[in-house]
């Protein structure tokens, strides 16, 4: 099993000291509870901060570093001063707020990146020396956002992941940050960057684009020779160790402790970190506007309120620590009666127990932060409610919303919306109490915390694999050299080729990138090798390869894939009936960018619909005009691709959208039917759908990537005409 590297604010452990007695004890976060899987597995390395130790003596930072290894952990140590610049003013002060849409949070003076920059560059350094060839390093959060392009310099062929664990914002909120493009291009040193929710991927995607100007897909982009992936992988819990403890008779008697204290017959819970995103004023007038409307449920309803401490000393949570007391306050005397007051506040840190006990006891959950990344609050309340009973109402800005859709989801920012959700939720049946709750506690139990772990984990390892760049255009001379050493090598020979930008270069308007003399000439003759099969794998229509190639001796294979002639003298063979439906949806909007943006046109084909602007990128005053009407239109059929059955094809100053299942891989089983083990597989091509067909041949195959672009391919060619010079070499 391959050695996994995490690297973290934190160590998964706490260390106290008394005296010189040493205490190390492990930390109960979701982080760490979801990765201990991985960490203790493949007996790895968790890089981290040990937490303020001050003025250690040498031999308590000895005493320390020896448990510490037992644990396979590594102190990043930092000053109080480092402490307060990197992670106070920067992560906390800077970043924090304007990742969570909150700009009125921040600082009248954003300063400090250089020091967020060094503790950054500690983390990676501490990294790279313990490296070892196999390892899969994971690096964790925004404090952390620039350590995987710092890594990358140190340790190139590093195999690397990041997940953000908070939103990411819309790229309007993100140029407000003067150090905006070195955060994104520290991000884009791993191989695969990870989010909670797809809305956080668009707006990463959105931001480089706009910010870096790169060519961004929502499943990744092509950077600095490499393939990046991005994807959404939502956080879990530890599902059965929370519905372990909804079942133990200790919380359970806890929970009945807690419902007995007042004479009200219903429970409302909230269980927060003290943080201005966690909507809790909001949640406090929400509450006083049902206790407004249903005065009828005064006595028989309580609230329980409890903020976890945090960040004490930044005086902008010690404000709404006051704000939260004085209106608690101002409620309490309004609405208490003789033998009941509404709301009990708590200001505590709770172990999991007690935790477990407030779940048990709520009739509802009252989770409404103004955004969050996910928000595990959620998920732990459904996995302890083991009961099948209790109504969740949850904010539409957490993560967890876009997964918990049987929740009562409310916008926080409407005080009215969340008091009538009130009303509904201590009033709604118990069946369908029932039916709600099991709903989402399959969906919690289904994708836990350690599910998360282990397929972040998988992508990053078998991204890993195609990502780097195997040559580049630099060392095209030395590549093309091997590359006709070892065709030459071989006897028996199946050529599979792309056409555009492979054999030909690109045209403005693909009628004009029609096969010259020459080419057709050197088709010929390698199809007329002894023992040697040539095909011909396009985009183009079954109609222009039979124009063009129709009467040479080899198979043609049109629109990706989707209609083959395999044999010269047969007919064409759909793959699949289409249907164009979805084509008809589509149209209207590309025939709206042909209007707005001269010099662009749209190509329809059987299986794909494209809009084509190289024409118009051309012009040197309407580049940058024409790229961002290309990344609005991919953007635009993205999000209509959840409910067609379509995908974005990448491709060369086109936006192309195809029927999903629509691949050039599909042609494989037909033409390596025939293949014998003496066989040597050629295939050239220089874009994704060429990508896809290298991932499908078989090892030993020789494939070849003509320009640029991250790439699988074991060669790299500059350009058509190298590609050429190569089929040429088999003639000799």
């Amino acid at each position: 099993m391959d050695r996994v590297v995490i690297i973290a604010n934190r160590l998964p452990v706490t260390a106290h000291f008394n005296g010189d007695q040493l205490s190390v004890e492990p930390s109960s976060g979701g982080l760490a509870s979801g990765l201990r899987g991985p960490h203790g597995q493949s007996e790895g390395l968790w890089i981290g901060w040990p937490g303020d130790l001050p003025r250690l003596s040498a031999g308590q930072q000895r005493a320390l570093e020896a448990r510490l290894d037992e644990l396979r952990s590594v102190p990043v140590y930092l000053t109080r001063r480092e402490v307060k610049s990197f992670y106070e003013d920067v992560a906390n002060a800077i970043l924090w707020p304007i990742f969570h849409d909150r700009l009125d949070q921040l600082p009248t003076q954003l300063g400090g990146w250089d020091d967020f920059r060094a503790v950054n560059a500690r983390f990676a350094r501490a990294a790279a020396e313990r490296h070892e060839p196999g390892d899969l390093t994971w690096v964790h959060d925004y404090q952390l956002v620039l350590v995987p392009g710092m890594l990358r310099e140190l340790v190139p062929d590093a195999r690397i992941g990041f997940f953000l664990h908070i939103p990411f914002p819309s790229d309007d909120l993100l140029d407000v940050l003067p150090w905006r493009e070195e955060l994104l291009r520290g991000m884009l040193g791993a191989d695969l960057v990870g989010f909670h929710t797809f809305s956080y991927l668009r707006h990463f995607c959105d931001a480089v684009r706009g910010l870096l100007g790169l060519d961004a897909e929502l499943d990744g982009v092509s950077y600095e020779g490499r393939r990046v992936r991005f994807g959404v992988y939502p956080m879990g819990v530890d599902a059965a160790d929370w519905a372990a403890r909804g079942q133990d008779p200790c919380v359970l008697a806890e929970a009945d402790r807690i419902k007995s204290e007042g004479h009200e017959t219903r429970l409302v819970v909230g269980i927060d970190r003290l943080d201005y995103t966690k909507g809790l004023l909001g949640r406090l007038l929400a509450f006083q506007r049902f206790l407004e409307r249903s005065p009828e449920l005064r006595d028989s309803v309580r609230l329980i309120q409890v903020t976890v401490p945090s960040r004490e000393k930044v005086e902008a949570y010690a404000g709404l620590r006051r704000r939260i007391d004085e209106l608690v306050g101002r409620i309490n005397s309004t609405y208490a009666t003789a033998t009941s007051e509404p709301i009990h506040r708590r200001h505590t840190s709770l172990s999991p127990h007690e935790i477990s006990a407030l779940y048990r006891a709520a009739d509802v959950m009252l989770v409404t932060p103004l955004r969050d990344g996910m928000n595990l609050v959620a998920k732990e309340f459904v996995a302890t409610r083991v009961d099948d009973d209790g109504v969740l109402i949850l904010s539409k800005f957490a993560g967890a919303a876009s997964e918990l859709g049987q929740a009562l989801i409310v916008n926080p920012y409407d005080v009215g919306e969340v008091a009538a959700a009130l009303t509904s939720a201590l009033t709604m049946p118990r069946e369908e109490r029932r039916s709600r709750m099991q709903s989402m506690r399959r969906r919690v139990a289904a994708y836990d915390v350690h599910r998360w772990a282990a397929s972040f984990l998988d992508d990053l390892r078998e991204h890993a694999k195609g990502a780097a760049v195997k040559a580049t255009s630099a060392d095209a001379g030395p590549a093309l050299t091997r590359l006709v050493a070892r065709l030459r090598e071989g006897r028996r020979f199946l050529v599979i080729l792309d056409y555009d930008g492979t054999l030909v270069p690109f045209a403005d308007t693909p009628a004009e990138a029609i096969p010259d003399a020459d080419l057709l000439a050197l088709v010929r003759r390698l199809a007329d090798r002894p023992e040697t099969r040539v095909h011909i794998v396009s985009g183009r229509s079954r109609d222009t390869l039979t124009r063009w190639f129709g009467d040479l001796p080899v198979g043609l294979h049109a629109e990706h894939g989707l209609a083959s002639r395999p044999d010269p003298d047969g007919d064409w063979i759909e793959a699949r009936t289409l249907s164009r439906d979805w084509m008809l949806r589509l149209r209207p909007i590309l025939d709206h960018f042909v209007a707005t943006t001269p010099g662009t046109f749209v190509e329809e084909k059987p299986a794909s619909i494209a809009w084509h602007y190289r024409r118009a990128a051309a012009n040197p005053y309407a580049t940058r005009f024409v790229e961002s009407q290309a990344r609005e239109l991919r953007v635009l059929i993205e999000s209509m691709a959840a409910s067609l059955p379509v995908e974005m094809l990448p491709g060369n100053m086109v936006v192309e959208a195809r029927t999903r299942g629509v691949s050039k891989r599909n042609i494989l089983p037909r033409l390596l039917c025939d293949t014998s083990g003496a066989e040597v597989i050629v295939a050239m091509g220089d874009d994704q759908t060429d990508e896809e067909l290298f991932a499908a041949l078989p090892d030993g195959s020789i494939t070849v990537r003509i320009g640029e672009g991250a790439t699988r391919a074991l060669y790299r060619l500059p350009d058509p005409a190298s590609a050429r010079h190569v089929l040429a070499s088999l003639l000799d």
